[in-house]
């Protein structure tokens, strides 16, 4: 089974608009075409994200949800522990990130986050490590081609 890491905006987008491509994703996900890999700190981030108040009024999403998602991620994602030792990217958050990744055997990392898709060097150190660094919708259409 393909492993994959969802970066934090991706989760937070899949939530935050149900028809987007991030919600594809997640659809996908929960239908079994690919495992997630998480962390502690990257659960942090999407809580943390999801509950700043500018996010919960325009979008209205209530603590409950936001429990819940997180509570779903817990359940159905692999897990693993960063020791924060990962110094790639200009944003310790970043680094958190990939290392999760990195730790959890992705094949895969997903994200809108230009400091990590748009970083050629990065994307390169990504790869030795047998990570491919793609955007959501590249992503996307590797699973509807079956190139996973």
């Amino acid at each position: 089974m393909v492993v994959v890491l969802l970066d934090t905006n991706v989760w937070v987008s899949a939530l935050l608009n149900p028809y987007g491509p991030p919600a594809r994703l997640k659809e996908a996900w929960l239908a079994g075409q690919f495992e997630v890999v998480v962390s502690i700190p990257l659960l942090e981030e999407i809580a943390d994200v999801l509950a700043r108040p500018r996010i919960q009024s325009k979008y209205g999403v209530s603590t409950d949800e936001i429990v819940q998602f997180i509570r779903l991620l817990q359940e159905r994602a692999v897990h693993v522990i960063p020791t924060g030792g990962l110094r790639l990217c200009r944003d310790p958050d970043d680094d958190l990130i990939l290392e999760t990744a990195i730790l959890g055997g992705a094949q895969y990392a997903v994200s809108r986050d230009d400091d990590l898709k748009g970083d050629a060097d990065l994307v390169a150190q990504m790869q030795s490590y047998g990570i491919t660094v793609l955007t959501v919708r590249r992503f996307l259409e590797r699973l509807a081609g079956g190139r996973q």
